[in-house]
């Protein structure tokens, strides 16, 4: 009886300690988006470090259906109503713009975003050579949102139009 007790005890113990203990979440940083030039998008983009890449998570709402250009852009600043204040695509590197897949590209280019039927996109991705802080770091930039999706090669900044959303990234 003693034995079955302890038994019981212990794994009672397991339990409510096991219910106690917190996974140890990372940094992370994430940006409000602001509409930008006429449109309604709104969203949220949420950044944390995972396997050595930067995972990239977003949920957006007023854009139209179809791709749209995504990049992490130099300034941390969305205050002109175009979004021109965030400046260029985060470049560390100074390489030339390209495919997000691809080791010659600025640090900022993503994949595109891809808005369903009714204008809402789900979006998750891990981009390589970017991190939260640091050379690389994306806190204190912004993360802008095309209207056309990005071509992955005109220069210098994929063809992907005008800016449509905007927010600055920072830490949480």
């Amino acid at each position: 009886m003693l034995s079955r007790s302890a038994f019981v005890f212990s794994a009672l113990s397991a339990i409510v300690l096991g219910g106690c203990a917190s996974t140890a979440m990372g940094p992370s940083a994430s940006a409000d988006l602001q509409a930008r030039s006429g449109s309604a998008v709104a969203g949220k983009v949420s950044f944390s470090e995972a396997n050595g890449r930067l995972r990239v998570e977003a949920m957006v709402s007023g854009l139209t259906p179809g791709e749209h250009g995504f990049h992490v852009h130099e300034a941390g600043d969305c205050s002109a109503p175009d979004a021109s204040s965030a400046k260029g695509h985060f470049n560390p590197l100074g390489k030339a713009h390209g495919h997000h897949a691809s080791v010659e590209r600025h640090g900022g280019d993503m994949p595109n975003l891809v808005a369903n039927a009714q204008g809402e996109a789900k979006y998750s991705a891990e981009v390589a050579g970017l991190s939260l802080n640091g050379p690389t770091g994306v806190v204190g930039r912004s993360v802008v949102i095309h209207a056309d999706p990005d071509d992955y090669k005109s220069q210098p900044a994929g063809n992907s139009g005008k800016r449509v959303a905007c927010g600055v990234i920072a830490a949480r």
